[in-house]
């Protein structure tokens, strides 16, 4: 009876040993998948890479990032720096928070807040964010820029500053980065000033003197709100006398913006120092 038992054992263990080797040779003779085979029973990921993969679609297959398949091998699915490498926005966690599909790399998803992922790239825009402080300061990139590559108008958060104004004429004067340092063109019309400076513009308009024909950004060239002196434009036009009298170029000529015109009613006559009104054109010196 033991050596029945025996041999019976025997008889299994050859068995399980046949069937093992049986087993390894079938999968030595196994031939490689290929990209076809893939696509037999996977079409989601092979359409969307023939549609929207990008370098994924013409530099990679399916094996170049799966290496593997299941039962044979588990852990199928890469991780980006097995390729990605060698530049600060590949070192990020996270891929798919952005990428949500990696056989549509460049199809980007953003939410509202994410500002650390966009520097990795566009380091020139915090520069200037954090060199002229302003409210975009302190916003999250995705605010304005809710879609990768979208520049967004001007207007989709703030008004014009008058009704005529479009939305591309805003950057002529701001840059979206820096928001609050003005920058105004020799050939910046009146009419962009007026909005915010109604009153020196008005007041322009009406006046008589050449000053009217002059574009506002002739004067305030240099910087936004910039007062210049009128020696800057006119040196010294007087005499050494008139100039040591009137010390001030306001003392005779009013304001920049309306030149030569004052009240009368107000001279202090008995001042020598006061400013004196001068002659009408055309008036004749008494004799």
């Amino acid at each position: 009876m033991k050596k029945l038992v025996v041999l019976m054992q025997a008889v299994v263990i050859s068995s399980l040993l046949s069937g093992m080797l049986a087993v390894v040779a079938c999968a030595a003779d196994k031939p490689a998948l290929t990209v076809a085979d893939c696509d037999k029973c996977h079409t989601a990921a092979p359409a969307d890479i023939a549609a929207n993969g990008g370098a994924h679609k013409t530099s990679l297959n399916c094996q170049d990032c799966h290496a593997g398949h299941p039962p044979l091998v588990k852990k199928i699915i890469p991780a980006c720096s097995q390729c990605h490498t060698g530049k600060a926005h590949y070192n990020l966690s996270n891929c798919l928070r952005c990428h949500t599909n990696p056989h549509t790399p460049k199809i980007i998803k953003l939410t509202n807040n994410i500002t650390d992922e966009c520097l990795t790239c566009h380091t020139e825009q915090i520069v200037k964010l954090k060199q002229v402080k302003s409210k975009h300061s302190a916003l999250a990139c995705t605010f304005c820029h809710n879609v990768h590559g979208k520049v967004p108008l001007c207007t989709q958060c703030h008004k014009p500053h008058s009704p005529e104004m479009t939305a591309t004429e805003c950057k002529k004067c701001h840059q979206a980065h820096m928001p609050t340092a003005v920058y105004m063109s020799a050939n910046t019309p009146n009419k962009m000033c007026a909005p915010c400076h109604k009153r020196p513009y008005e007041t322009l308009a009406s006046s008589d003197a050449k000053h009217r024909n002059l574009l506002c950004v002739t004067c305030h060239k240099d910087k936004h709100k910039m007062i210049p002196t009128c020696q800057s434009c006119h040196g010294v036009p007087h005499a050494a006398g008139i100039m040591a009298r009137f010390t001030k170029c306001s003392d005779c000529h009013n304001i920049a913006h309306k030149l030569n015109h004052w009240d009368p009613g107000t001279l202090d006559t008995s001042d020598k120092d006061a400013p004196v009104p001068l002659p009408k054109k055309g008036a004749r010196k008494k004799k």
